[in-house]
């Protein structure tokens, strides 16, 4: 299963992402900001979703809002 950010680039575990733009928390008061990094992403069994931590909180993103970073 393959597994694609915003620009088509193939995710793997372990890779380092940035969101490309800011986005609600749901159930919070909370913005992730564009420019955030998430580190060590782990895949879902939905090739859609990433999983993750942002400032210590673990967070699942869609990867239409994630690009890998270099």
């Amino acid at each position: 299963m393959q597994v694609l950010d915003s620009n088509g680039k193939e995710l793997k575990d372990g890779d380092s992402v940035q969101v490309i733009k800011d986005l609600k928390v749901k159930g919070t008061n909370t913005t992730i900001k564009i420019g955030t990094v998430m580190k060590k992403i782990r895949l879902t069994s939905n090739p859609g979703e990433v999983d993750g931590k942002i400032d210590g909180t673990k967070m699942v993103l869609k990867t239409e809002f994630i690009k890998k970073r270099k």
